[in-house]
């Protein structure tokens, strides 16, 4: 894998660590994680003073329901997509965290046209943010679009230039409600990213913009 230029901010990781994220964006920063040594030492950095502070406080009397309610919650709530890094090494456009959500490889994935040669596939979390893959043929680029809140887009193969800059594989975009931007797929192969949006894109174009509805961009 090409060395990753681009990184998560430690606000990210921080939010991680503590399991605040939505579980859209869990799901990037996870997969981001697993294929990045540096992001993984540092939210491994934030997990452990997290630790320190929970085992510096003082202890709570748990009420006689307390281990039938804990119980009742793990049954109820699907594992979260923890960095499994050994995955990631293996040659898989999917990493381990990812892998399930996607139906385990890219051959599995369901892909919907959304216009221009791009297409995408909306993988199934809960909470009101949305993740999806995306397939940007080479050379095509998306439409320009600002933000209404925070997008994570992580490239899990091929790249992708926006502006002056290029993310390639591994590397992950953070766009907030500041950015507006045209992302390009580099030539020669699709590029295929991993995008979660907590609001809608506000595009600039009559077209994208009727049809974001239905697509849920």
């Amino acid at each position: 894998m090409p060395e990753i230029k681009h990184h998560l901010t430690d606000a990210l990781l921080m939010a991680y660590a503590a399991g605040s994220l939505p579980e859209a964006f869990d799901l990037v920063v996870a997969t981001h994680v697993s294929m990045c040594d540096d992001c993984r030492a540092r939210m491994l950095a934030f997990d452990a003073v997290g630790g320190a502070v929970i085992e510096g406080t003082g202890g709570v009397a748990m009420g006689a329901d307390s281990l039938a309610a804990t119980l009742a919650m793990i049954a109820d709530t699907a594992p979260e997509p923890r960095a499994r890094p050994s995955a990631a090494r293996a040659g898989r456009v999917f990493p381990a965290p990812l892998a399930d959500y996607a139906g385990g490889h890219l051959d599995a994935v369901k892909w919907r046209r959304v216009g221009g040669g791009v297409a995408d596939a909306i993988l199934r979390t809960r909470g009101d943010a949305t993740v999806r893959l995306l397939r940007i043929p080479g050379g095509v680029a998306v439409p320009d679009h600002g933000h209404r809140g925070m997008e994570l887009t992580l490239v899990l193969k091929g790249a992708f230039c926006d502006g002056n800059e290029q993310f390639r594989a591994g590397d992950v975009e953070v766009a907030g409600d500041e950015t507006v931007h045209k992302p390009v797929a580099m030539p020669g192969e699709d590029c295929i990213c991993l995008a979660a949006t907590d609001a809608p894109l506000r595009f600039n174009a009559l077209i994208p913009r009727i049809a974001q509805s239905f697509l849920r961009i």
